[in-house]
């Protein structure tokens, strides 16, 4: 019979009802669905994703889900978004002694967070019988009871509820006896014995009555009890309550072995018919037992177990009051207890959806959780304030939902700053004891790929030596990223894209790791003094972040070139020349002038002259700075004819490079040497023409180098507008090697120009590599930098 109402209960329409609000950054919904009771496992209650209109599809990623507690839920909902009965549902043991089961679950789902209410109404089906807790009951009654006295009955018990519990008694068919029915709310309905007609013992000694107890189903179900009733002889006084009602108030929590209240009777008649007992009245359930004592002597009721005002809040129990006599006579009075409520139940915090990640470029208002709060107490005992610590950027915002609120942030977030935050959610009641709960949850900020590149150096200025090993290192890079993961992960490339860099960077690799620079050849400094170029640095982010340094490098010199004899020059290429004086020359006479040219620049650059090898060295010398050779006095008659000198030139390098001339002096007697003179200057006109023309060309080539090099320096002074002051400095800062130099200053700039010593009658012109070194400058703190210009002497 009950799976027939079952079956009509499914064939009913589902009604629901949707409401659907917008609440910061998620959405509820509520839906309500009617269910008979006991229906079987796996039973449709409804297509919730159907009903909302859910895109079925996204279901399983979004994480469709029902958010239960711990124990076994009764629903269950899957990946198609309907929802079934996962066990078979009794209503009289989910919503006991309630009119309407209303079972209310929450469903969620993810990306973006959506939370739906889902109100199931379980309907209840005729599946319970009345039931009495004996089969048959006896009473004793006096022969002297006067028509109109009034037993109460054991009642029957059916957990169905409204029209399908117990809706009447019926009693046998009998002439002494009526029914009446008490109806007592909620506790249901009471039956009594109405004494219609006077007993007589001698005429029946006892009674035997049918009770049956019917319930509203259709077709109804009943349940019966034999009634034996002895008739006793007379005991014509029952006990009698000094009060017409009992009431007490009994604060919640209260300790085993309180005394609630005392009940008093009295009897009228004498001896143990006038002795009055007390105890439960017939119909006081086990429950009610185990929470309450009575003591039969004195009356008084005591607490016999925990009392808890959120399981009930009202109590109702019959006392009865009976005497001793053979046969007693009892009378019940209800005695009603109220329940004061007590702050004693802390709020609960319930973490409804989390994201344990939050990306640190969130908007404020950003929603990170949703979290529920609970006071099962009464009145302002259960009434809830509840907030989020200091220190944190997120707060907490109400929902629509009671007692439901949103975690969302209120400022914005930096990973670099703090990555990751304990928020605790402290909740608590107003009761005058105030009581308090907190739950801490760990907040995660995600990285985002919000910081570039930052070079160490900004710009790199490097130094290197010519004649570096192609293929190895010559310096190398680095740069760091705040971000995380691949977001700081760096790759490093040359920016070849531009037409001034790309003759240089053509011969330059990068590591795009580790940032090392590596030369593809060598580097020459007669060829290129310096350049620049950049590098980019590239995180491996989405979308990438990059940015750039300027890498500036200077070439420093090597003593890497031999002095070059410019004369003398045979005709063959060696350098050996003869050279024919009068004999007649006085102390001091010029003999000839070695000239020499060396590639490099500086010390490496500047030449030395000495005698590697001469026949008398009384008669020649040497200038060590110019490369003159001249007579030390006059010849005499045993002085030879031909003398041999070896001139070594060598230049001033740490490791310094040579080249040697050799110079036939031939002595001839003054008219030879004249009229040799002159066939030897048509000669030299010719032999000569060659390196005559060529020493002008590099000399007009380095003379308007110079020119240009003042010109750049005059305009580079006038397009500054501070520190005028002392242009041109003369000082003396070497000793005999170096003794000539000029300072001068240009803007924020000093320079130094540097020569050798030069003899009488000798023209300073720039040497054709004449360069700049750069060196810093100890005596200014700011960038200054000085340039020295090496510069050669030649006659005029």
């Amino acid at each position: 019979m009950a799976r027939r109402g079952c079956s009509a209960w499914l064939e009913r329409l589902f009604v629901f009802i949707v409401f659907m609000d917008l609440t910061l950054n998620f959405t509820y919904a509520q839906l309500r669905y009617s269910i008979p009771e006991e229906l079987a496992e796996g039973a449709v209650v409804g297509n919730i994703a159907k009903d909302l209109g859910l895109d079925m599809s996204a279901l399983d990623a979004r994480g469709f889900r029902i958010v239960s507690g711990s124990t076994e839920p009764l629903f269950q909902l899957k990946n198609d978004g309907i929802l079934r009965v996962n066990r078979k549902i009794d209503r009289e043991e989910v919503c006991e002694r309630i009119s309407t089961c209303i079972i209310n679950i929450k469903t969620v789902l993810e990306n973006p967070l959506e939370v739906h209410y889902v109100a199931i109404e379980v309907l209840d089906v005729n599946d319970h019988s009345p039931t009495f807790s004996e089969n048959e009951t006896y009473l004793e009654i006096s022969e002297s009871a006067l028509p109109g006295a009034r037993f109460q009955l054991q009642g029957a018990r059916d957990p169905d509820s409204h029209m399908y519990s117990i809706q009447l008694y019926k009693l046998s068919q009998n002439d002494h006896f009526r029914l009446e029915v008490k109806d007592r709310g909620e506790d249901g309905k009471i039956p009594l014995l109405y004494l219609h007609k006077p007993l007589d013992k001698e005429t029946a000694r006892s009674h035997r009555l049918l009770l049956t107890a019917v319930d509203g189903g259709k077709p109804a179900r009943s349940g019966t009890i034999d009634i034996i009733i002895n008739v006793l002889d007379v005991n014509d006084n029952m006990p009698v309550f000094t009060k017409d009602a009992y009431v007490a108030a009994l604060n919640e929590n209260s300790p085993i072995g309180t005394t609630i209240m005392q009940v008093n009777a009295t009897d009228l008649d004498d001896g143990l018919n006038g002795e009055v007992v007390y105890s439960f009245g017939i119909n006081v359930n086990n429950k009610l037992r185990k929470l309450f004592e009575v003591d039969a002597n004195t009356g008084e009721i005591i607490v016999k177990g925990l009392i808890d005002f959120e399981a009930k809040d009202r109590y109702e129990i019959d006392i009865k009051a009976s005497d001793k006599g053979s046969v007693p006579l009892a009378t019940e009075k209800s005695v009603i207890i109220t329940i004061v409520d007590l702050n004693d139940n802390v709020p609960e915090i319930e973490v409804t959806s989390f994201s344990s990640a939050i990306p640190e470029d969130s908007k404020p208002g950003t929603t990170v959780a949703l979290i529920s709060v609970n006071d099962i107490d009464s009145g302002l005992n259960g009434k809830v304030i509840c907030y989020i610590g200091e220190g944190v950027p997120f707060t907490l915002t109400p929902s629509l939902q009671d007692n439901m609120y949103s975690i969302v942030t209120k400022s914005l977030l930096d990973r670099e700053h703090q990555s990751k935050y304990d928020v605790t959610i402290f909740a608590k009641d107003a009761g005058e004891q105030p009581l308090s709960s907190h739950k801490t949850i760990s907040v995660v900020v995600s990285d985002v790929n919000d910081n570039s590149p930052v070079f160490s150096v900004n710009p790199y200025t490097f130094y290197v030596t010519e004649n570096n090993v192609a293929g190895a290192s010559l310096f190398s890079v680095s740069a760091s990223d705040c971000d995380e993961g691949d977001n700081a992960l760096i790759s490093f490339n040359i920016v070849r894209n531009v037409e001034e860099h790309k003759t240089f960077t053509s011969f330059l690799n990068i590591n795009s790791e580790k940032g090392d620079i590596t030369g593809l050849k060598s580097f020459d400094f007669e060829t290129l003094k310096m350049f620049h170029f950049q590098v980019v640095a590239t995180d491996s982010g989405t979308p990438s972040l990059s940015s750039n340094v300027t890498v500036n490098v200077f070439i420093l010199d090597q003593n890497d070139n031999a002095p070059v004899i410019l004369y003398p020059v045979s005709s063959n290429g060696s350098a050996e020349g003869v050279e024919e004086i009068p004999r007649n020359v006085n102390a001091g006479h010029l003999v000839t002038k070695v000239r020499a040219y060396d590639a490099d620049i500086g010390y490496n650059g500047w030449l030395l002259f000495s005698l590697q090898e001469v026949t008398d060295h009384t008669l020649f010398g040497l200038d060590r700075y110019t490369g003159q050779i001249r007579t030390l006095r006059s010849f005499t008659e045993t002085d030879e004819a031909e003398h041999k000198l070896v001139i070594l030139v060598k230049d001033n390098g740490n490791v310094s490079l040579s080249a040697t001339a050799t110079v036939i002096v031939k002595v001839v007697e003054p008219k030879e040497a004249f009229a040799a003179s002159d066939v030897k200057s048509a000669a030299k006109d010719e032999e000569g023409y060659d390196v005559t023309f060529y020493l002008m060309i590099t000399l007009g080539s380095v003379s308007v180098l110079f020119l240009i090099s003042i010109v750049v320096l005059i305009a580079m002074q006038c397009s500054k507008t501070t520190d005028y002051t002392s242009k041109y400095l003369q000082e003396t800062n070497y000793d005999g090697t170096l003794c000539h130099s000029i300072q001068y200053r240009s803007g924020d700039k000093r320079y130094m120009l540097v020569g050798p010593r030069m003899s009488i009658g000798s023209t300073i012109v720039p040497g054709s590599h004449a360069n700049t070194l750069v060196l810093p400058d100890r005596r200014r703190t700011s960038e200054e930098v000085r340039k020295i210009i090496f510069f050669k002497a030649v006659p005029v």
